[in-house]
């Protein structure tokens, strides 16, 4: 099975511009996500539309695909940087994992996992998540929160915390249920992320903001890989990025 893993990166970005380049113990945030999936993955290349990021990502000997700027998602550019790639090697991959640019410290042992899921034939896309243990992640709709059914697959994603449980007050839910947040790194079968992009912007997408909901209305099937994993640290703002250097601190990473 050959796997290709993709790293989208863009420069701008409302909370904090330039941030594939914010810098780690004097390392780019960017490269500490390409070497952390590089102890998984041969074939690895950042896509992206700033030739600052591809000038970093060359600079510290990794493979830079220059896509387009009007792409609407991750997993458009994505689409694009694989027929760059298999072009370019001559190769045909069967899965591609697209990895998030802006999470430092990614555990290659999920990563390995992820793609491992492709095993079973049946699979299409694959994703990652974890149990909630904090309230305050619950109810922010900056985290994305899952439900899944009893054959290991997503039946839908949102903001909001889901379900919602009858009879208890708020406080009381993350005793009561186990509630779980989607941690964003998406693996696909080829042809299954081809099919992706053409699909229109789909009535739940539009109202979560969230691109899987399309996949889910289309009738796609997205199998849930559940981890234990804390050591993936989402820089959004400086001031993550701050909380990630303290993390750092007491959780050393080696590359």
């Amino acid at each position: 099975m050959k796997v290709f893993a993709i790293i989208p990166a863009r420069y701008a970005s409302t909370r904090f511009p330039g941030k594939p380049l914010a810098k780690i113990q004097g390392r780019s945030m960017i490269e500490w996500v390409y070497r952390r999936a590089g102890k998984v993955f041969e074939t690895i290349a950042v896509a992206t539309d700033d030739e600052r990021i591809a000038g970093e990502v060359r600079r510290f000997g990794g493979n830079a695909v220059m896509t387009s700027s009007g792409h609407a998602s991750g997993t458009d550019r994505c689409a694009e940087a694989l027929s760059i790639m298999q072009e370019a090697c001559g190769e045909q991959a069967d899965v591609v994992v697209n990895i998030q640019g802006d999470e430092p410290f990614v555990d290659p042992g999920m990563l390995s996992d992820l793609a491992g899921c492709f095993k079973d034939g049946s699979v299409q896309i694959a994703t990652v998540v974890r149990k909630i243990e904090e309230r305050h992640v619950l109810f922010d709709p900056n985290c994305v929160k899952v439900v899944v059914g009893e054959s290991g697959k997503a039946l839908y994603f949102s903001r909001s915390p889901i379900p919602f449980l009858r009879g208890y007050e708020p406080e009381q839910w993350i005793h009561r249920h186990d509630f779980y947040l989607h941690l964003g790194v998406y693996a696909y079968r080829a042809e299954v992320l081809a099919r992706l992009t053409r699909l229109q912007p789909s009535p739940l997408e539009k109202a979560e903001s969230l691109e899987q909901n399309r996949w889910l209305e289309n009738g796609c099937s997205i199998r849930v890989l559940r981890t234990d994993t804390a050591g993936s640290i989402a820089v959004d703002t400086p001031e993550d990025l701050q909380q990630a250097l303290l993390w750092l601190k007491d959780h050393p990473v080696l590359l």
